[in-house]
């Protein structure tokens, strides 16, 4: 899309981001060209605040005909895996999200490493062998300046000598780190002499054993965005008072370079945006880490947890995420969305491309007493009211059905408008059906229905003209005992009890003094995972390709899980067909 190409209408409705790209394009900065990335830490997986992140990085490039790279910030060995970048690769990807190239940070260790030499060169960086809580303490407060550090001023050719030697693999981690020579007055604490190179001693997964000092992240990301030639550096809010700094090595970096000409026209520039939160849900990596590794989710990808791989494997498409993030926009104000709100845009989503289906999750068996014992025959349903073209699949009627429990009562309430003795109700597809008055079920010894006994009207077959007759009575789903299959279908709630969990978990670890995984079991919800064993499903539904998404009608949209198999089917729920949460 080209500037001439936005009306004045459009150019009202674009996002401030959308806005300060096109001020740039129209001032001619950067050459005129756009170019983004996005840089997660490959330290786990990837949750829906980090899809708005991707959205905005690869939608920004392709709005306005750049790229957008994928860049691993891979500057903490650690925490860092190789099976947390092949599932954030993944995610981009199932999102529908192509990146130009992959790079690392540590593509850059070798120019990030010269240029922190130049720096020392320069006196803008000197070797500090003080302790973690010494330097802490003498940064001062938001209110009074900090103190220099006794090893502010050494003799250059002394920091070079300890710089390497902080990469020999014989300094101890924690005794020497480098520093930049800045202000230890600046109101900007972040100025105050900030760590730039620590020492860790250990093995990286790309570099292996070139490094044993690593740049730190403030150091790393700015110089990698100008190394890599990137023009706008979208970020989340918490890196706001961080820009400054941003800008500063970026300035440093450019004048190591030499390339001091238009140096404000030609550099990445950093534009912060509110975070993805969503109450009910907690979405720090460090803290699904901790659910994960304490046994209370089973896996990154439990279809309750907020990770990508988990609305994945819970049911939601990627266009409803995207959908989402669409929706809420981009601004520069932190809020917390309603999951109500998500599940909204899922369920629009889900009911324009779900397979309809029939399945009973709390089934009752039916015996229509007046059809043909050992009978069947096909009936046809509609895969899909939203899209002609999903066509149509056969369905098995027999004297003997499954219907949901919660369709029957034995003594109707005024307003039951579903199946009791005397009632009748069509059945979706088939006919009308009437409850027996005279022997309308069976019970066992504790008063639960065991056996409903219904008859049929054979001219109400959908279709036929005796199907147009009015009944007061609803239209029930059903499976045929015939040939339904036996499946487990797993409900899920909420998570977390509270509706800020994040908040919450830091109140209780202040009142109690305990740490994260004791907050959360407080406040975990215990009732999140409801198993239903004993359902019934239409053979159909077991044809279809496994990532197909279905409605099950009357009940929600649901998914086949990835633990199913062709002996044992197993279905998540995705969302129900209405919010019943909100009304609880």
């Amino acid at each position: 899309m080209t500037n001439e190409s936005l009306s004045i209408e459009e150019k009202r409705s674009l996002n401030f981001i959308e806005q300060q790209v096109e001020k740039d394009l129209a001032e001619g900065k950067n050459g005129g060209h756009v170019q983004t990335r996005f840089p997660p830490e490959p330290n786990g997986y990837l949750h829906i605040g980090h899809a708005k992140a991707i959205a905005i990085d690869f939608g920004i490039a392709k709005q306005y005909g750049g790229i957008c790279n994928l860049r691993f910030d891979d500057t903490n060995p650690q925490k860092e895996d190789t099976e947390y970048i092949e599932s954030i690769e993944h995610d981009i990807s199932w999102l529908g999200y192509e990146w130009a190239n992959v790079y690392y940070a540590s593509d850059y260790f070798q120019e990030l490493w010269d240029f922190a030499v130049w720096l020392i060169q320069q006196k803008r960086a000197y070797v500090d062998e003080q302790s973690a809580e010494v330097i802490a303490q003498q940064k001062g407060t938001t209110t009074s300046p900090g103190t220099n550090s006794p090893y502010r001023d050494r003799p250059v050719e002394e920091n070079l000598r300890l710089f390497e030697f902080m990469n020999s693999g014989k300094c101890e981690p924690g005794t020497l780190v480098l520093r930049a020579k800045i202000d230890m007055a600046h109101p900007n604490m972040l100025f105050r002499d900030p760590l730039i190179y620590r020492v860790l001693n250990i093995p990286h997964v790309k570099t292996g054993d070139k490094w044993n000092a690593y740049p730190m992240y403030d150091f790393a990301h700015g110089q990698s965005d100008y190394l890599e030639g990137v023009t706008h550096s979208l970020c989340t809010l918490e890196f706001v008072e961080h820009r400054p700094l941003y800008d500063l090595f970026v300035t440093w970096i450019k004048e190591w370079k030499g390339e001091t000409d238009n140096i404000e026209d030609n550099r990445p520039r950093q534009t912060e945006f509110n975070k993805l939160n969503l109450n009910y849900t907690l979405m720090s990596k460090r803290n699904l880490l901790a659910l994960v590794n304490e046994g209370m989710v089973n896996g990154w990808d439990d279809p309750r947890m907020p990770t990508i791989c988990g609305l994945r494997r819970r049911g939601y498409s990627p266009q409803s995420i995207v959908k989402f993030i669409d929706k809420i926009g981009y601004t520069r104000l932190d809020g917390l969305n309603d999951m109500a709100l998500l599940e909204s845009v899922v369920r629009d989503d889900l009911n324009q491309r779900a397979i309809r289906v029939s399945a009973v999750v709390d089934p009752v068996k039916v015996v229509i007493t007046n059809y043909p014992e050992g009978q069947t025959e096909a009936l046809t349903a509609v895969n899909n009211p939203e899209n002609e073209a999903d066509g149509t699949h056969e369905i098995a009627f027999s004297r003997e059905l499954w219907i949901e429990r919660s369709d029957f009562q034995k003594e109707a309430e005024k307003k039951f408008m579903r199946l009791a003795p005397g009632k009748e109700v069509r059945l979706k597809n088939a006919y009308i059906i009437k409850c027996d008055e005279e022997h309308p079920f069976d019970e066992d010894e504790q008063g639960k229905v065991t056996c409903i006994y219904c008859t049929y009207d054979p001219e109400t077959r959908s279709g036929l003209p005796g199907s147009n007759r009015k009944i007061k009575g609803k239209t029930l789903h059903w499976v045929s005992v015939h040939d339904a299959v036996k499946a487990e279908v797993r409900l899920y709630d909420r998570l977390w009890k509270v509706e800020n969990p994040r908040d919450e978990m830091a109140a209780i670890r202040e009142s109690q003094q305990c740490d994260a995984v004791t907050a959360m079991k407080q406040i975990i919800n215990p009732d999140s995972l409801f198993v239903l064993s004993d359902c019934y499903i239409e053979p159909f539904a077991l044809t279809l390709p496994k990532d197909t998404y279905l409605q099950f009608q009357r009940i929600g949209y649901f998914k086949a899980d990835n633990d199913a198999t062709a002996e044992r089917p197993v279905f998540n729920k995705t969302v129900g067909l209405k919010d019943t949460w909100t009304k609880r």
